[in-house]
């Protein structure tokens, strides 16, 4: 349902703009980013569509909010300020206004009187202060997304500013799990640098299942994650296989076996990852396929801590085995094959489809692809030649439709 229109077509053509305010997402066709305070379209016929999810009141107050922003800024009235946002959001992500003041720089009173001057130009509070830690209401949810997204795109406008200045410069925003930036990502990093030591690089940890959105949201440039995500806007390839292995303590007599059934590790305790993984579920149904209990009697929030559990005989545990590759090669730790259990999860690359990346992450996908080929040599080039990235030797990007 259209709730909104603000034609400007009776201006100079320098500043002819249209804003459709709709409900349900936010889209932009074409923009520039002026020295407003927001994204505002100057000098182009192009239309934003603003979309949110909410109704109501909610709704309402937030429709106003951003058509209110839009004029305010076609006017010259440069009401918000990005700094607000800023603090907005940094309360939020710290659960306290002191928190926040102390990462910005700011005394309390001062984060204070910059949200409540955001409540009044939204028309409605961001947070219910009832609660001893500030808790976002319902158009506290909706702002807290927009700002994210408004200054990320900030973010990446200073990005591409600095890299036009220097190609010596720039960024790598990575997204991965707890495992993979353990145990895989040290060492592309390491080799990364060799090549770009002044890049900066970037590793933002989350479970898999949430990389996806974050690469979507461009909070990250690309992330990678134990499965491949089907979402159409994004492009994946695989990068690495892993085997899941049983581990031990080289003491335990089960450390002298070649093999073992499924059935023989029925009256053994097992550590495990307090996460619920593709690799737990696998676990989990093979043991109630050969009809055997698997007797869980602890749950753990990281890889590294149950390895050390197991290290002290407390259980054993299914690990991934790039998890465990060093101490099983020092002797710390032991494996020994469970054939009935055998389960092979693939690591993929996943970033957006039919983008531009900035020459710092190009040239970090490019140590990607290249620990791909070593790692997959029986994959189809054609594979991974269908990332559509800029090469970090010249400014012309490269892309397949």
């Amino acid at each position: 349902m259209l709730l909104g229109e603000l034609n400007t077509a009776d201006r100079p053509a320098s500043s002819r703009v249209s804003y459709n305010v709709v409900s349900n997402e936010l889209l932009a066709d074409k923009f520039v980013l002026g020295p407003w305070p927001l994204f505002i379209p100057i000098r182009c016929a192009s239309t934003i569509s603003l979309r949110f999810q909410g109704s109501g009141l909610t709704a309402l107050l937030i429709r106003n909010w951003i058509w209110a922003m839009l004029v305010s800024a076609e006017e010259g009235n440069y009401s918000m300020e990005l700094t607000q946002l800023e603090f907005f959001l940094m309360v939020v992500e710290q659960g306290s206004f002191s928190k926040a003041a102390v990462r910005v720089y700011r005394t309390q009173p001062a984060v204070s009187i910059a949200i409540r001057r955001l409540e009044e130009e939204i028309g409605a509070p961001l947070f219910d202060r009832s609660q001893k830690t500030p808790t976002l209401t319902d158009a506290g949810e909706l702002v807290y997304d927009y700002a994210r997204r408004i200054l990320a795109l900030r973010d990446q406008a200073q990005d591409v500013v600095s890299e036009l200045r220097s190609l010596e410069r720039g960024r790598v925003r990575i997204g991965a799990n707890e495992s993979t930036s353990l145990y895989i990502l040290p060492h592309l990093i390491l080799q990364y640098r060799e090549q770009h030591p002044n890049v900066k690089v970037e590793i933002f940890r989350q479970v898999s299942e949430r990389l996806p959105r974050e690469v979507l949201d461009r909070s990250v440039d690309f992330a990678l994650l134990a499965f491949e995500p089907v979402d159409t806007d994004l492009e994946s390839f695989p990068i690495l296989q892993d085997e899941l292995v049983l581990i031990m303590n080289p003491d335990d007599p089960l450390a002298k076996r070649e093999s073992l059934k499924i059935e023989e590790l029925g009256e053994r305790s097992f550590v495990a990852h307090n996460v619920k993984t593709a690799s737990r579920h696998k676990v989990i149904e093979a043991f109630e396929q050969h009809h055997t209990p698997l007797n869980i009697t602890l749950e753990l929030a990281t890889v590294e801590t149950i390895k050390r559990f197991v290290q002290l005989k407390i259980g054993l545990a299914f690990v991934p085995r790039m998890c465990v590759a060093e101490e099983l090669e020092r002797g710390t730790l032991a494996t020994v094959p469970v054939p009935e259990l055998s389960y092979f999860r693939t690591l993929w690359v996943t970033h957006r489809r039919n983008i531009t990346l900035s020459h710092a992450a190009a040239a970090f996908l490019e140590v990607l692809r290249e620990r791909a080929t070593a790692t997959l040599p029986s994959q189809s080039p054609a594979k991974t030649s269908q990332i559509p990235i800029k090469s970090a030797s010249t400014r012309a990007p490269s892309k397949r439709r």
